[in-house]
């Protein structure tokens, strides 16, 4: 059995890793032989403390990965989110690695929604609206810049300090952003992402433009919503699987009678994606465990070359 650690995880994982994981793993999410299991969400001790069980198997990997949210972890200087992946050998059913993977879980995460992007949106889309200030929305931002050419990132937050704060953030790396209000960064977006704990809409349908790619990264669980219910009806739905978005996803919400298509499909070629420019599209991504599955094995992979390399 393998273990790879929080700070070798963080080493190895890269975002061009992590997106071509995650589009393997998305594109795969939608054969036959690929197996989703339900999520299984449980409560720490304490207020708001909560931990979920996501598993999957394909007919190379089986695994699953347990993700935690502790919110009174930021005032001792750790992240609110932890994240572990467990890897089974196929055969047996032993485990074959656990691999800690916080920083892992965030560029998992951030790929899924790059990967969306990159199918749906406009090739010259350039202005992002990102509502959320926290760790895993700058990694967002990162991911996008790898994927359309952003030249000016809208931040809408509830906390003027957190915001200013994350914008210096991105100032930092090269990333031309500051604070808006939410309608006009609505207004003015070519790509909207949404990447929150809310649980009602952050803005007005009437707000998105004609053409806008809108992803919402933070309804995974029932009763979370990011997106108003108008733009539900008006869009045209992806998401990383439907049958799971449609239960703990961003379309809980939306009416049963709005086709929503798993993003794999757009993938394989089996549906077109965008057909219009004037088409808004939105994904929701409630997080697989397939793609966990997919960016453990590269870390394991990554891990075992490093070994061979050292001469271990």
């Amino acid at each position: 059995m393998h273990i790879i650690d929080e700070a070798t995880s963080a080493t190895l994982i890269t975002r061009h890793m992590a997106y071509d994981a995650i589009r393997a793993s998305l594109a795969a999410a939608v054969l036959p032989d690929c197996q989703s299991f339900p999520v299984v969400i449980g409560n720490g001790p304490g207020e708001g403390q909560r931990f979920g069980i996501k598993s999957a198997t394909t007919p190379t990997l089986t695994g699953f990965k347990v993700g935690s949210y502790w919110p009174g972890n930021e005032a001792r200087g750790e992240t609110n989110h932890h994240s572990s992946i467990v890897l089974l050998h196929p055969e047996s059913g032993r485990i074959a690695a656990v691999i800690e993977g916080g920083k892992v879980n965030t560029f998992r995460t951030a790929a899924a929604n790059a990967v969306a992007t990159d199918v749906l949106a406009h090739p010259d889309a350039a202005t992002l609206t990102v509502f959320g200030n926290g760790h895993q929305a700058h990694h967002e931002v990162l991911a996008l810049a790898l994927v359309r050419p952003i030249r000016q990132v809208l931040v809408v937050g509830r906390d003027p300090a957190r915001v200013a704060a994350f914008c210096d953030g991105l100032q930092a790396q090269g990333i031309n952003a500051r604070p808006e209000a939410a309608e006009a960064a609505c207004r003015q977006a070519d790509i909207i992402t949404t990447v929150t704990t809310s649980r009602a809409p952050l803005f007005d349908a009437a707000w998105v433009r004609p053409g806008t790619h809108v992803s919402s990264m933070g309804s995974d669980t029932v009763g979370k919503q990011e997106l108003p219910v108008a733009l539900l009806r008006e869009g045209t739905l992806f998401c990383d699987l439907e049958r799971q978005s449609r239960v703990v996803g961003e379309f809980q919400h939306a009416p049963a009678y709005v086709p929503a298509t798993s993003i794999g499909h757009v993938l394989d070629g089996s549906h077109p994606g965008r057909t219009r420019d004037d088409e808004i599209t939105v994904f929701d991504s409630s997080g697989i465990s397939v793609q966990d599955l997919y960016i453990g094995e590269a870390i394991l992979q990554a891990w075992l070359r490093s070994q061979e390399n050292q001469g271990h």
